[in-house]
This record gives structure tokens, C-alpha cells and sequence, in this order.
């Protein structure tokens, strides 16, 4: 069957030289599937342009909470130009990422918030799910979720190892992703967290280039990598590899819509 990688950025970059050989290698790892995320309307276009080259790639568009204009003005403008690329493209699958990052990005709340919730009302209009990125923000992005409906639900990207998060995650109906962090060394609750989501609702990603899965951390993250995401969430449930290759491409097919 082959791994799916819900949530990648072949779209960085990074991956300017080699970028085509860096997808064939990926192929051949056996991820034979991934999502490049946009996170700007230049990403975003970026991902398409890529996910239009190959069949066995797809693509998100939005505005994360790291690339929100300073302005209101800018981001309508923004997310005029979004709601276009999606309109005009299948390959799109979700809207995002979208979300709140207290971490990076300390000021304009506001405007973070702002541009959460009308990439969520956008979502329902064009009935596409959310891909939702937090970081230090998770009692604010569980009042956005209180307060604003999801109609196609979603998925919490590269999800923080955070209790209340998940859990409120899942009463939303959203699924979790995890991604690299849960394999380090230094993660303490990892395997408490991976036993926290159901089966039918677990994903697998890279956020290639970044955050590198032990064995190969601090290496430039690919897609292929994501085997190891799987690796340990198998030992965590003892699930046998193979059936968290099946369950994971079921679940990001089922959320992203994409019927065989």
C-alpha cells in the first residue's frame, strides 16, 4: 500500500535545487503519497504548481498564523487570492495551515484570531476541511473551535503533546497528526499521547524539512522519513507496522475526501 504523509512542505526552499529528485527518492522509499501544506499565498501557489506535476501529490492553501499581513486590508486581499486558488483547482484538498502561534508570532493576536475564523468560514463555503496549526495557543484555539463551526472538521497538524488539546480535538470530531517529536528521545509522554486518539482517527507526518524523526534528526526532513512517525506509533500501540500503514492512509483519505 505505501505510507501517506498528511502534512509535508515540498513547497520550501530547501528543496529549490533537487526538488524533483527529492519526490522520485520519496516515491521510491515507499511514501507514496503526501500533502505539501501552503502556509502564504506564495506557498500555497507553490504547493499547487507541485501537485499538479504528480499525481501522487496533493495540496492544502491558506495563511498560517506566522505569514498573516500586518493589516486587515492585506489579509482580505489575502484571502481573496486564496479562495481563488482553490476555486480553480482539484488538487486542493483542505485550507490550511490555519491556526494561532503564540510562540513565533507574540503580537497581533487579534489578527491571528481574525484570520482563523474567516479561514474556517471559507473552509465551509468551498466544503473543504481544516488543517490547524498551535503552538502556546491552545485554550484560545479551543474557544475559536467552540465558537465557530467546522462543517468538514479537520486535522490538528503536527500535534503538541498536550492532553486538553487532544482530547478537545477529538470531541470536535478533528483528527490528530503526529509528526516527528513523538519519536525523540527527550519526548516523555509521547506514547501517552499516541494512546490518547483512536485508531480511526491517527495520522502521519514529516512537516518536511523540519523536525527530523530519530534516527535521522537534525537532518533535512523528506517524506520518506515518515515510516519512523509510523514506527513508533506502532510500538505504542502494538500494532504491527503494517497496520499502521493501512489505518493512517485510510484515516488521511477519509478526512481529505480523496476517493480511490
Amino acid at each position: 500500500m505505501g505510507f501517506f504523509d498528511s502534512h509535508s512542505h515540498l513547497n520550501d526552499e530547501k528543496f529549490d535545487e533537487d526538488r524533483d529528485k527529492v519526490i522520485k527518492e520519496i516515491y521510491e522509499s515507499g511514501t507514496i503519497n503526501f500533502v505539501t501544506a501552503g502556509y502564504s499565498v506564495e506557498s500555497s501557489k507553490k504547493a499547487i504548481e507541485i501537485a499538479n506535476n504528480y499525481d501522487f501529490i496533493y495540496a492544502t492553501a491558506g495563511v498560517s498564523p506566522n505569514d498573516i499581513p500586518q493589516t486587515e486590508e492585506e489579509l482580505w486581499k489575502q484571502l481573496s487570492e486564496i479562495k481563488d486558488l482553490v476555486k480553480n483547482n482539484k488538487k486542493v484538498l483542505a485550507i490550511g495551515e490555519i491556526g494561532l502561534d503564540y510562540y513565533w508570532n507574540t503580537e497581533n493576536k487579534e489578527i491571528q484570531k481574525k484570520a482563523f475564523i474567516e479561514q474556517i468560514k471559507l473552509a465551509n463555503e468551498l466544503d473543504l476541511p481544516i488543517v490547524i496549526h498551535t503552538r502556546d495557543a491552545v485554550m484560545d484555539t479551543i474557544q475559536v473551535l467552540k465558537e465557530n463551526e467546522v462543517k468538514n472538521r479537520g486535522v490538528f497538524h503536527c500535534c503538541p503533546q498536550n492532553r486538553e488539546l487532544i482530547k478537545e480535538g477529538l470531541k470536535f470530531g478533528f483528527y490528530i497528526s503526529f509528526a516527528g517529536p513523538i519519536t525523540f528521545k527527550n519526548s516523555k509522554n509521547a506514547e501517552e499521547m499516541i494512546n490518547l486518539v483512536p485508531n480511526d482517527r491517527i495520522l502521519i507526518e514529516t512537516d518536511s524539512p523540519y523536525l527530523a524523526p530519530e534516527p535521522v534528526r537534525g537532518t533535512r526532513n523528506t517524506p520518506s522519513n515518515v515510516r519512523f512517525v509510523a514506527q513508533k506509533i506502532a510500538s505504542s500501540k502494538g500494532l504491527s507496522l503494517e497496520e499502521v500503514e493501512k489505518m493512517t492512509v485510510k484515516n488521511t483519505k477519509r478526512i481529505l475526501k480523496i476517493r480511490d
